[in-house]
């Protein structure tokens, strides 16, 4: 079945992955722990969060009680912050079909399309983490 929104399954994990995260605060979560509830592969989901830790998101604590944490309250990450720290920032300049040329001089869906792509960040601009406790 097809869909209209279809994320990367890296953005997919990250946003899910970012609510397990918030519904744990203040406790930290293991990447195991996280792959076992989110059904997914360690390896892919521990580079995910390097993303995400990279752009300071999360941090990760090392040891026996180590694990990911978040480093700002929930209220404050946006689902488009999420979404940006492991797929790149949002560029509302270019296709939202993703071509890099388009046959025609002008492109026919400008304004429907865009206002559709605005309303989208717009609405990832703000979902909040809090907004899922």
């Amino acid at each position: 079945m097809s869909s209209l929104l279809n994320l990367s399954e890296s953005a997919f994990l990250a946003l899910h992955g970012m609510v397990v995260l918030a519904k744990a605060a203040p406790e930290k979560v293991r990447i195991k722990a996280l792959a076992s509830e989110l059904k997914a592969s360690e390896a892919h989901l521990a580079k995910v969060f390097q993303r995400l830790q990279k752009s300071g998101l999360v941090k990760s604590t090392r040891g026996p009680a180590g694990g990911y944490s978040l480093i700002t309250a929930p209220e404050e990450i946006s689902f488009l912050d999420i979404y940006e720290a492991v797929e790149s920032k949002v560029n509302m300049k270019t296709c939202p079909f993703g071509k890099l040329d388009c046959m025609y001089d002008s492109c026919i869906f400008d304004s429907s399309i865009s206002g559709l792509s605005q309303n989208i960040y717009s609405t990832f601009a703000n979902l909040k983490l809090s907004d899922y406790l």
